[in-house]
C-alpha cells in the first residue's frame, strides 16, 4: 500500500523542481551556445567528461561533509555554485569554448554537491512505501520544467538578436537558483550520529555476496546511455533544424509526453511488475532509435524523443527505487546511506565516462552521420544489459527493505 508524501518530501520536491527548471531553461541550450561558437562534437564530449569527473569526485569527497556536518549547506552550496557557473558563462561569452575544462569542473562540483545532498535527504524523507510515488513526482516535475523551460528559452533566443537571448535565459536561471537557496532553509536539519567511511563504496563492490555488485553494474550500464544522450540529442536536433525555437518545440512536445508517462508509471507501476517494466522499457528505448537509420531529420528525431519519453519511466523508476530500497534493507545500510549514495553516483559516473569516451573515440575515426546513428543504437542497448544484472533482484524478496 502506498503512503502519501509528507511536508518535508513535498518541500524537497519543490526545491528539486526549481533546480531542474533552472537547468531546463539554460542547460538545454548551453551545449548549443558552445556549438555555435565552435561546432565540434568532441569539444562537447570533453565538456561532459570534465563535468562527470568533477561530479563523481565531489560525491566521494563531499560525502564526509554531508554525513558528519550539515547536508543542507551542501544543498545550498550546489545551488549557489550552479548560479556562479552561469555568471561566468555570461561574463566569458563566446570565449567560454576556451575554458571548457574549468567551466565543466565547476558545473560538475555544483551538480555533485546538490545531488549528493538531495539524494540523502530524499532517502530520509521517504520510505519504501512512497518512493515510487516520489520518483513519479520527480519525473512529473522534471517533465513540466522540460515543457516550460526549453520552449520559453527557445522563444526568447529566437526573438532577440545575436546572443542577447542566451544572456537573458542564463540570468533567469541565476535568479531561480537564488530562490532555491532560500527555499532550502525550510528543510529540517537531521542529527548526525555516524562518521564517514571513505572506503565503504569499495568494500561493497569487493564483497562477493553484496547485492550492490549487480546493482552497480546495472547503474554503470544506465550511465553508458545517459552520458552521451544527455548532450547529443539536443545537438542533433539543432544541427538538423538550425533553429533554437525548433529545439524548444522538441523539448516541449517530448516533455509533455514524459509528464503523462511519469505520472502514469508512478501511479500504476507496482513492485511485482518492476522487472518486466524495466525489460520492456529498455527494449522499446532501443526500438525508437531505429528510424534514425533511415534519415536523421527533425521528424525521426521527434519520433525518437516521444518514444523515449513514453518508455523511459518504465526503466528509470524501478532501478531508482531498487537502489534506495537497498539502502533501507538493513540497519547497517541505513547508517551508511551517504556512502551508498556515493557508490550509486560513482557507478553512474563510470558508465557515463565509458559512454562518452567511446563517443569521442569513434568520432576521432569517423564523423559520418550513419556512424553516429549506429553508435547511438549501440549505446542505447546498455539499459538492456542493466536489466540483465538486476532481473533476479527484482523478482526476489531478498532486497525488500526490512527497516529504515
Amino acid at each position: 500500500m502506498k503512503s502519501s508524501l509528507n511536508k518535508q518530501s513535498i518541500l524537497l520536491l519543490g526545491m528539486n523542481g526549481l533546480f531542474v527548471l533552472a537547468g531546463a531553461l539554460s542547460g538545454t541550450f548551453l551545449n548549443v551556445y558552445l556549438w555555435k561558437t565552435k561546432p565540434d562534437y568532441a569539444m562537447i564530449g570533453w565538456f561532459t567528461v570534465s563535468q562527470q569527473v568533477a561530479l563523481g569526485l565531489t560525491f566521494w569527497v563531499a560525502g564526509k561533509w554531508v554525513k558528519e556536518h550539515n547536508k543542507m549547506n551542501a544543498l545550498r552550496a550546489g545551488t549557489a555554485l550552479s548560479g556562479i557557473f552561469y555568471l561566468l558563462v555570461l561574463w566569458s561569452g563566446p570565449r567560454a569554448v576556451h575554458y571548457i575544462w574549468p567551466l565543466g569542473i565547476l558545473l560538475g562540483i555544483a551538480l555533485g554537491l546538490f545531488w549528493l545532498a538531495f539524494n540523502v535527504v530524499y532517502f530520509e524523507v521517504t520510505d519504501s512505501r512512497n518512493r515510487d510515488r516520489f520518483n513519479g513526482w520527480v519525473g512529473l516535475l522534471g517533465s513540466f520544467a522540460g515543457i516550460v523551460g526549453p520552449w520559453l528559452s527557445g522563444w526568447i533566443i529566437a526573438s532577440m538578436e545575436n546572443d542577447t537571448g542566451y544572456r537573458v535565459i542564463f540570468s533567469i536561471s541565476l535568479a531561480i537558483y537564488i530562490v532555491g537557496v532560500i527555499l532550502s532553509f525550510f528543510l529540517k536539519k537531521r542529527k548526525v550520529k555516524e562518521e564517514y567511511n571513505w572506503a565503504e563504496p569499495w568494500n561493497r563492490l569487493t564483497d562477493g555476496g553484496s547485492p550492490w555488485r549487480p546493482l552497480s553494474l546495472a547503474l554503470a550500464a544506465q550511465g553508458i546511455r545517459e552520458g552521451v544522450f544527455s548532450f547529443l540529442i539536443t545537438l542533433l536536433v539543432f544541427v538538423a533544424t538550425k533553429q533554437e525555437w525548433k529545439l524548444g518545440q522538441f523539448s516541449l512536445i517530448t516533455s509533455a509526453v514524459s509528464l503523462v508517462s511519469f505520472w502514469a508509471a508512478g501511479r500504476w507501476l507496482r513492485p511485482r511488475y518492476r522487472s518486466a517494466g524495466m525489460l520492456i522499457g529498455a527494449l522499446l528505448l532501443v526500438a525508437v532509435l531505429l528510424p534514425l537509420l533511415w534519415k536523421v531529420q527533425y521528424g525521426t528525431l521527434l519520433f525518437m524523443g516521444i518514444g523515449t519519453s513514453l518508455f523511459i519511466p518504465l526503466y528509470l523508476i524501478p532501478i531508482t527505487t531498487l537502489g534506495f530500497d537497498l539502502m533501507g534493507a538493513t540497519d547497517r545500510n541505513v547508517a551508511e546511506r551517504v556512502e551508498l549514495v556515493v557508490l550509486r553516483e560513482l557507478c553512474l559516473m563510470t558508465g557515463r565516462l565509458i559512454g562518452t569516451f567511446v563517443f569521442i573515440g569513434v568520432l576521432s575515426v569517423s564523423r559520418m552521420p550513419h556512424v553516429i546513428t549506429w553508435l547511438m543504437i549501440g549505446l542505447g542497448c546498455a539499459p538492456v544489459i542493466g536489466w540483465f544484472f538486476v532481473r533476479g533482484m527484482m523478482k526476489s524478496a531478498g532486497w525488500k527493505p526490512a527497516s529504515e
